[in-house]
């Protein structure tokens, strides 16, 4: 805080005209046993060599793209199948409708990007009854933690991206898609998995760190203009 004849002065805050959200453990409770299914899809050998490589976590997408195509197809079946059972379980995260309100009541976008397909998304929209919107699945290439697909809702909402907000729970999947197209990034971790000393010496770390999307709301309230 800087002062200015004899008066305190508060930096001015950032303006923020959207919010662009992860689906899959961010606005749905996660129930995809993510090490299960890239056990499944790399064999267990394989899993351990490349989990002790990647303690950030596993972008099985980005590893399997190198593969030959009956062995991409078998893999994505795999991943299919995990996701099938999983939109049999999906449940909204709570705390996720208070948010979509909150930030209809301030006339902030809210957009979605996610790994996983269009028909999950589809069933998120029609279960919810909300629209997030651009919602970009993992049709749209390429993927996060490329920059891309979050650069593309910027551009289509006609806001730069230091006026935006990526929200997720993966450090390696939203946080780095968020750094790399500029926004600012929020990290959900709801049990702590990411206050691992280890993790605490990487490059990417977050701008924000919550344990619940409740805390989001006076987060925004706090650290943003909001005004529309």
């Amino acid at each position: 805080m800087s002062t200015l004849a004899g008066h305190s002065v508060s930096p001015a805050k950032a303006r923020l005209r959207g919010v662009v959200f992860d689906m899959d453990g961010t606005l749905t409770v996660p129930v995809i046993d993510f090490p299960a299914m890239y056990c499944s899809v790399l064999g267990e050998n394989e899993y351990n060599r490349v989990k002790a490589e990647n303690p950030s976590g596993i972008d099985i997408l980005h590893h399997i793209e190198k593969w030959s195509p009956e062995k991409q197809k078998k893999a994505y079946q795999i991943i299919a199948d995990f996701e099938r059972q999983g939109l049999e379980r999906l449940q909204i995260m709570p705390g996720a409708a208070e948010l979509c309100g909150f930030l209809d009541s301030k006339k902030i976008r809210r957009g979605l990007i996610t790994r996983n397909v269009k028909e999950s998304v589809d069933l998120f929209h029609e279960r919810f009854g909300v629209t997030f919107s651009p919602a970009l699945s993992r049709e749209f290439r390429p993927c996060k933690p490329d920059p891309a697909p979050l650069l593309h809702i910027c551009s289509t909402w006609e806001v730069q991206p230091t006026e935006v907000m990526m929200v997720g729970d993966s450090l390696k999947d939203d946080v780095a898609c968020g750094k790399r197209a500029g926004a600012f990034t929020c990290l959900l971790d709801e049990k702590g998995r990411y206050d691992s000393p280890h993790l605490a010496n990487l490059d990417l770390q977050p701008d924000f760190k919550v344990s619940s999307l409740t805390e989001v709301c006076s987060l925004l309230e706090s650290k943003f203009d909001l005004t529309p």
